[in-house]
């Protein structure tokens, strides 16, 4: 199972683009609410309300073979602000889960320690959070389990390593193919 975490202020073409690409490609994903309340509507940057599938009190980390952090400076700041966020980031890299992390969301990997000695990109201007890395200006960066990418316009690229990384290399042509990429 793929989680992709939602916190109010997420970018939305950041969250939406891979959930749709690694949906199309045959992987299965939830949308998770990463508030405090359990509501599972969450409002992007741009104020367009997304009801994700579950919240973070009802998904089972025993599932989890990659956990998708999307960008947006509010969504990545209220990623940070939860301790179960923090929590999923440790379990999924202790179990050498698949870690993801686009925009400004590369920085709470760099807080946590995931980052050290990976190569890793984020958005410009965020580097100095990429704590420990081999920090590079690429569009998106794997290394091992860990995937980055340096923000919206680089989104499908990156949900394409995201299937690439949990399929194979087929599945993510056929579906670049099937979507003109």
């Amino acid at each position: 199972m793929v989680y992709l975490l939602l916190a109010d202020g997420f970018e939305e073409i950041e969250a939406l683009t891979p959930a749709d690409v690694l949906r199309r490609g045959g992987v299965e994903l939830k949308t998770v609410s990463a508030k405090d309340t359990g509501d599972k509507t969450v409002l992007g940057a741009h104020g367009i309300p997304v009801r994700a599938d579950v919240s973070l009190c009802e998904l089972n980390k025993e599932d989890m073979e990659m956990i998708i952090l999307p960008g947006g400076s509010l969504g990545t700041d209220n990623l940070d602000k939860c301790a179960e966020v923090h929590s999923l980031l440790t379990y999924a890299f202790s179990n050498n889960l698949f870690i993801a992390a686009i925009c400004a969301a590369p920085k709470i990997l760099g807080y946590d320690g995931i980052l050290s000695g990976k190569t890793a990109t984020c958005y410009p201007g965020m580097d100095k959070y990429l704590i420990g890395a081999h920090k590079t200006d690429a569009r998106v960066e794997r290394d091992g389990n860990i995937i980055t990418s340096n923000g919206m316009g680089s989104s499908l690229c990156f949900a394409l390593e995201l299937l690439r990384a949990l399929t194979d290399e087929k599945t993510a042509q056929r579906v670049a193919k099937e979507i003109l990429a």
